[in-house]
């Protein structure tokens, strides 16, 4: 049998199951990564699972989200993270050391392996090969226990790549048409896996940008073949022996073929607030701009900011603009200032943030009030910049930087006329990781604002909570546990974040929720919990006694982290019942302890004495989660 890339890899490291799309099935997971944003909950939960070492052959603990220092809270998470990552053998990389999925890419990824991350953008590493995956911390607690992960076999689209790129033309753009055509939902369930004779015209770092904006079309991971470029970029960072030839087999097959000639593709922009709602930038060209920063997982490579300097060389941004860099590693920011490219962006005009995610997390540089924000990022949703009525545009490095300059959306088109090239060797220097000592009796340090997660319940015998309250489609993480420079500290503190759970889309839900003793649910739309990978959005609606999300879909991550955390996510038959729920509304599962093993549930609305047909889509094992109350529970039983 002729196997696509995915198929392959997978192959090599499924542990149950068969490989038949939609079938639930599991893999040996070889790394994994967390985040600061993530891992301090990561971490709880790891010391909930396990006393021992961790089992995965490298795990890594980075620090890049939570540094804006303001008070206390995100440097105590650090101290814990380095302290609880040394006594669990986990190397642990310094806040200023970089961007997790840039330095995961460049240090310690390698070709046919797999990888889960504590991050949705964790499939960045899919441009060397890799199934690199994001999930809930939760996950990524049992895979570093030695734990197999869970997921449903995905089927594979294929992209293939035809030509090559023109000047002022990016990866951003290859990735903005894709998502363009599939939409922020076109990947729930799948692998977009790209093929061709174009993908030898893509530099590995460009493949990541591609690789990295997957998780916006919702899908599982996305995957690049490795090839004579690949290896290049392999000797380049000294790391030969991570590289190995791999591709599909010719003549494999594919769900659905998506061809894209990127010699015709022209600059791309994702308008407010969604990253699907791409315009040419030739056509949206004029808007008037108050900010542009280039930088995030996404946009901040050497090969980007180089690209910006020279735009920007012997100019300056305009004067209505506030102009930032975030270069995405320590690495990049060495090679920026040994060759002269630093300067230039200086004398341009540019402020130098922190090598981290800073602005991409609402971190700092909020943009101002009904301001026009330009970015490199992945994300645009409303309000993730930190300034609610803001609109943020999503760009290449080349748009923003032309940009920048002029005051104005403007297309490059004609302004650039060359093409940076990859590094043919990037200065190493590893100082900024910390390898653990693997010291049993190493102490592990916990400051006042690291609280328990909340623990979930084993079902009851019946269902019975009311409505409290009715959401769009398309409710992203950033909804629910909102993401800003003031609630970041607080991700070690569920009870503290619980107090903001969906206030974005419903300011008085927390207070609705805590008044419900018996527990409550959740009405939504399509593709509930779309974005971050974020386990706090289902962790604060636990502690706040939410029972139940009944949803037109669910996006993949945050399914499985509610079901992780015991909460159902159920489904209705019809979507047109949507209309018929009101807030309010008393809902009735009957016999729930049976109900979870069954794929078909009457819901009974007691309020309005009518019935729906609903549904519980859930494998075996996740049916198994959910009747002991999550996975923790589980845990405790085998």
């Amino acid at each position: 049998m002729k196997l696509n890339l995915t198929q392959k890899i997978i192959k090599d490291h499924i542990v149950s199951g068969e490989m038949i799309p939609g079938s639930g099935i599991s893999i040996k997971i070889d790394r994994t990564l967390t985040q600061d944003s993530t891992g301090t909950m990561a971490y709880l939960q790891y010391e909930a699972i396990s006393e021992e070492a961790v089992k995965t052959e490298c795990s890594v603990a980075y620090i890049d989200h939570n540094m804006l220092q303001s008070g206390p809270e995100n440097m105590d998470d650090h101290i814990y993270i380095q302290s609880i990552a040394d006594k669990s053998g986990v190397i642990f990389s310094r806040p200023g050391n970089g961007i997790c999925h840039r330095l995961n890419l460049d240090r310690f990824s390698a070709v046919g392996k797999t990888l889960l991350g504590s991050d949705s953008h964790t499939p960045t590493c899919g441009a060397v090969a890799m199934i690199a995956i994001g999930a809930g911390g939760l996950d990524v607690a049992a895979a570093m226990a030695g734990g197999a992960y869970f997921l449903n076999m995905p089927s594979v689209i294929g992209v293939e790549l035809k030509g090559s790129l023109r000047c002022g033309v990016s990866a951003k753009d290859v990735i903005l048409e894709v998502l363009r055509i599939l939409s922020v939902k076109g990947g729930v369930g799948k692998v977009i896996e790209y093929f061709g004779e174009g993908v030898k015209n893509l530099s590995v770092s460009q493949r990541a940008t591609i690789a990295n904006m997957g998780a916006e079309l919702g899908a599982t991971t996305s995957v690049f073949p490795a090839d004579e470029r690949t290896k290049a970029f392999f000797i380049a960072q000294g790391r030969e022996d991570d590289f190995r030839f791999l591709a599909a087999d010719e003549g494999c097959e594919y769900e659905k073929i998506i061809t894209i000639d990127m010699s015709s593709l022209e600059p791309l922009a994702a308008a407010p607030h969604s990253p699907d709602n791409v315009k040419k930038v030739s056509e949206i060209k004029g808007v008037k701009l108050n900010q542009v920063i280039i930088g995030s997982c996404t946009n901040s490579s050497y090969e980007d900011l180089v690209t910006v300097a020279k735009i920007l060389e012997g100019k300056t941004v305009h004067n209505d603009v506030s102009f930032a860099i975030a270069p995405g590693s320590k690495q990049v920011l060495k090679m920026l200032a040994d060759e002269g490219y630093l300067s230039i962006l200086i004398d341009g005009g540019a402020r130098i943030l922190e090598c981290g995610c800073g602005p991409c997390i609402g971190m700092g540089q909020s943009p101002n009030s009904k301001g026009v924000s330009l970015r490199t990022f992945n994300r645009n949703f409303k309000g993730r910049s930190g300034t609610v009525d803001a609109d943020v545009y999503l760009v290449s490095p080349e748009v923003a930087a032309v940009s920048a300059i002029e005051g104005y959306l403007t297309c490059p088109m004609g302004k650039v006329d060359f093409v940076v090239d990859e590094p043919r060797t990037y200065p190493v220097n590893d100082n900024m990781f910390i390898y653990p000592s693997k010291d049993k009796n190493t102490p592990v340090i916990k400051g006042p604002n690291i609280k328990p997660f909340p623990k979930a319940y084993s079902p009851k015998e019946e269902l019975l909570c009311p409505v409290i309250t009715k959401l769009a489609d398309n409710i992203t993480t950033d909804d629910i546990m909102p993401s800003n420079a003031k609630l970041l500290p607080y991700r070690s503190n569920i009870e503290y974040l619980s107090n903001y759970c969906l206030t974005p889309v419903d300011e008085n839900f927390p207070k609705k929720a805590l008044n419900e003793e018996n527990g409550s649910i959740i009405l939504a739309g399509e593709n509930y919990g779309q974005g971050s990978s974020r386990e706090h959005a289902a962790l604060a609606p636990l502690y706040l006694g939410v029972r139940m999300v009944l949803a037109k879909s669910f996006a993949r991550i945050h399914k499985s982290n509610l079901i992780n955390n015991g909460i159902l996510p159920v489904v209705f038959a019809d979507c047109g019942d949507y209309d018929k729920v009101g807030h309010g509304d008393i809902l009735r599962i009957s016999d729930l302890k049976n109900a979870i093993n069954c794929e078909d549930i009457i819901i009974e609305n007691t309020t309005k004495n009518e019935t729906y047909n609903a549904k519980l889509i859930a494998n075996d094992r996740e049916r198994v989660l959910l009747s002991h109350g999550g996975l923790i529970n589980y845990l405790k039983t085998i």
